[in-house]
Formats: structure tokens, sequence, C-alpha cells
């Protein structure tokens, strides 16, 4: 019963299409676009990741209709995204495609778990250099990996998308990349140039039919997609034997993490680009995680929200989920109408449209911000992206968290102590012999030990004062640094008075039995 009443708001209900009477058609046309727009992508994330063309489309149509329907947000797409590809990737070579549904299956559930836990609001803490460097990282993995394809040449052995582009080069001879080169040399230049002329032409798809037909007209000995399936597959549920969960295991939660991080950044970007009304993180993870479920049944990938074509989404007009879940229809049109055409688009085509959505990830602005903020931010930053790339997408966010939160804790070091000040009023006789002590900022482990240094080199005083009304924030090392240095000083002979003690800190393990002998202002 308490699981059922933990579901039950994460649950769609018709509340989710109130407004779909008054922009229904704005979301029809912006399904549309989002379809014609998700289309190549999702062929080009499926090749990419080893999956296949095929399962990057089936992900496209049953995550995306899903997630539509089950998740937080009125205007998020779901679907392949780059920063899955880069995980995906690796397991499949590894494990084999068999491992996909599986690990799909594996992943949508602890996504799932994650939801109805209410964790959604954790990605509030992820710092932003990190998000950027991740993001970089990401984008230069995605445009590394389509360097063979865009070559004409096959992938290098190693695992390491900077390494395997460098190895497929070594192999490129000139006769075989003259006409990859040139295909993805017209998708670039068409891509680049269609919004110039109109926002809303669909670049990708053009560019896609343009090189598709000059790769037919001059029959160019080029790598096409190949067969595809005209049809769903039939679900079919993974063997999810125990050998083989335990195997998974530890890709699965990667990707989860991964699942989930990207989803309710996705979420969060559309909540503040459109008017369409909050997003609810924890349904949000329980829509993305049975998606990824769904997925895995019919045979395709995990899936999450993507950014770039939510925000095409919110600028074509959409406002409730009837334009995700018109996207979803668009591309099972594909599947069932036009599967032959689309099997002789060329792969190289595909690169060119992965290398330009891996440029256009990267905002020069977002990096001369990051850049020309703090050195501790432009550490993170580029440690991030330099992980990301170098080593694992989810190593790189938890070094990266680490890193800020070094960071961060240095700083509130620095702002925190304890500062000797002058005894208002008149000068007294006595003066010299009293001692005035401000504690600022946070008095807690990292700080504490430098504060009773302090305190303690204090020499030729009969009467210590120590003033607690600035201090902000006390945990119990900085309340054992208090009775440690006020039990000092009376062992000294000098006399200690404690000056406007908030009532928050008088719960300080162990600061009480000091403090209640002692007056206190």
């Amino acid at each position: 019963m308490r699981v059922l009443l933990k579901i039950r708001p994460l649950l769609p209900g018709l509340r989710d299409y109130a407004q779909a009477p008054r922009t229904w058609k704005g979301d029809l046309t912006a399904g549309l676009t989002v379809g014609i727009v998700a289309l190549p992508l999702a062929l080009a994330f499926g090749v990419t990741s080893g999956a296949g063309a095929a399962s990057g489309l089936i992900t496209a149509v049953v995550a995306g209709l899903v997630a539509a329907v089950f998740g937080g947000s009125n205007v998020q797409v779901s679907g392949p995204t780059g920063a899955m590809v880069v995980v995906l990737g690796p397991v499949i070579a590894v494990h084999g495609p068999g491992a996909l549904a599986v690990v799909s299956v594996l992943a949508g559930l602890m996504v799932v778990v994650a939801g109805v836990l209410k964790l959604g609001r954790v990605v509030a803490f992820l710092p932003w250099p990190v998000i950027e460097g991740f993001t970089l990282g990401i984008a230069v993995i995605i445009f590394l990996q389509q360097v063979p394809s865009a070559f004409g040449v096959d992938p290098g052995p190693s695992s390491n998308a900077a390494v395997s582009a460098v190895q497929s080069l070594g192999t490129a001879s000139l006769g075989e990349l003259v006409g990859p080169v040139v295909l993805v040399a017209v998708v670039v230049l068409i891509m680049i140039v269609a919004p110039r002329i109109h926002p809303q032409i669909p670049g990708s798809i053009i560019a896609i039919l343009v090189a598709s037909v000059v790769a037919e007209v001059t029959n160019l000995p080029v790598a096409r997609i190949g067969a595809l399936p005209d049809s769903l597959p039939a679900p079919t549920v993974p063997g999810l034997g125990s050998d083989l969960i335990f195997t998974l295991a530890g890709p699965a939660a990667t990707i989860a993490a991964l699942a989930a991080i990207e989803s309710l950044l996705s979420a969060r970007v559309a909540a503040s680009i459109s008017d369409t009304g909050p997003y609810d993180p924890d349904r949000e993870l329980f829509g993305q995680g049975l998606a990824s479920v769904a997925s895995g049944f019919f045979g395709g990938m995990p899936a999450t929200g993507a950014i770039a074509r939510t925000a095409v989404n919110v600028r074509s007009g959409g406002r409730t989920r009837l334009a995700a879940i018109t996207h979803a229809l668009v591309l099972l049109a594909v599947v069932y109408l036009a599967t032959g055409p689309v099997s002789r688009i060329p792969l190289a085509a595909l690169a060119g449209v992965l290398m330009v959505t891996a440029v256009r990830m990267v905002s020069v602005g977002t990096l001369r911000s990051v850049v020309g903020s703090t050195r501790a931010d432009t550490v993170v930053f580029i440690v991030t992206a330099v992980i990301t790339v170098s080593l694992d997408l989810i190593q790189a966010v938890e070094i990266g968290i680490l890193m800020a939160g070094f960071f961060a804790l240095r700083t509130l070091v620095t702002s925190s102590g304890v500062h000797r000040e002058e005894i208002p009023g008149p000068t007294q006789d006595g003066d010299v012999h009293i001692a005035v002590f401000r504690l600022d900022g946070a008095l807690f482990f990292a700080a504490a030990e430098r504060v009773l240094e302090r305190v303690n080199e204090i020499r030729n005083v009969d009467v210590v004062i120590i003033r607690m009304s600035q201090l902000q924030a006390l945990d119990a090392t900085g309340a054992r640094v208090i009775t440690d240095m006020v039990t000092a000083l009376e062992r000294r002979g000098i006399t200690v008075l404690i000056k406007g003690i908030q009532d928050r800190h008088c719960s300080a393990p162990g600061l009480m039995e000091v403090l209640d002998p002692l007056g206190r202002g």
C-alpha cells in the first residue's frame, strides 16, 4: 500500500493535457518538426553505439512515446543521445549486442526506483562547471567517434574515442576517403547555411537527402546504413539470469546515473526557456526509467531526455505532451513506410550530422563565462572535460564534484575564522589585560584548528571575551574546539566570557557543559 501511495503522484492523468484543446495545432507542428530533426540523430546514435541504426530508431519511437506520457515535463523529448552512446558503446563492445536489452532494462529499473525514492532533486547539487565540463567532454567524444565513418575506415581497436580515431586514420588511403569526406563536407555546409536562410529549415534532413542523392547518382563507394526492419519487433522480456545481472550491474548503474542526470538537466533547461509550467523531477525519473525498460523490451537502447530536441520542440511551438507524442508517431511512420530509402543513407552523411551536432553542443559564450569566472571553476571545468574524454563520464562527474566541493570548502575556510577586536568605549587602565575575539563565518572541522591556535597564542591576558553573534555555522568539531579552548584558557587562570551565542548553536554536542558555568551575554 505504501508503494502505491508513493507511485500515485508519479502517474499520468488528464491534467497533463489540460492545455491541449488550445495548443494542439502548435503541438502537432512542433512534433512533426522534432520528428524530422530526430530521425537522422536516432539513426546516427544507433550506428555510433554499435547497436545499429534500427536500435536507435526503435529507441526514439518506443522510449520517446513512453517518456512523453509518463515523464515529469510537458515538453521534454526523449530518445537516444550522444552522452548515452558514449557510455553504451564500450558496454556493447565488451559484452556484445546481446547485452543491450538486459542493460536497458536494468538501468531503467534503477532510474524508476530513484524516482519512487524521490531522488529527483539531487541534480540541483551538481556544480555548473562540472555540468559544462561534462558537456564539453561528451561533445569531443561524439566528434571523435565520427572520424572513422567520415574517412570511410573502420574504427581503431581502442575503446577510447581519441585513441581509436588516431588508429583509424592510420589505416586510411586516399582512394577510400575521397567519397566519405565529400559527403561530410556537403552535410556540414548545408547544416551551417540552412539556419541562416531560415531558422525553421530542417538542415539535417536536407543535408541527409542531398548527400544520399549525390551518393546514389555518382555511385560513390561508401558504406550505407543497410537493411532496417519495416515494423516494430514484437516485445520480448530479456533473460535476466543471476550471472548476467551481476556482470552488467556495474555498467547498468553507470547508464542509470547518466540517464537521470541528463534527463533532469534537460527538463530543467526546458522549464527555464518555456512557459509550460514547472517539471516534476521525481516523475521525470520515473517516466525515463519506464522508457528505458520499454525500449529494452523492443530491442532498443537506454533513453534520456534530449536537450537539443527538447529546445527544438519548445521553439517550434510545443506546449503539451502531445508534441513529444507526435514526434514519436512521426518516427513510427518512418519505420512502417520509409525504411527502404532510409537504408540507403551513407554512414558518412550521418557522421557529418553528428559532427555538427557535437560542435553546436559547445557554447562559446558559456566557455568564456566559465573560464572567466574564478580559477577554481576553471580548474574544475577543465579537469572534468579532460577526464570525460580520457577516462569515463561518471568518473568525470564524481571527480568534478569532489574538486568543486574541495574548492568550496577552501573558500569557506578562508572566509571563516577568529578576529581580535578593540574594546569599545574609552580606554581604561586594565584594557591591556582583556582580549575580545569575534568568531566569524562557519566554525567547522576544516577551520576549527586554526581558531584554536589563534586564541591559544595570546599572552599577558586575564580575561578573554568570545563573541559568537556573527558565527553562522557550528558543527561538532567546532563545538569541541570551543570547549577545548575554554578549558585551556581557564587552566591558565584566564577568565572566559561568552557573548552573543545563538540558540541554534546551544545544541552542539558537549558545548553546553562548558558554557553553562560561564557568563553569557
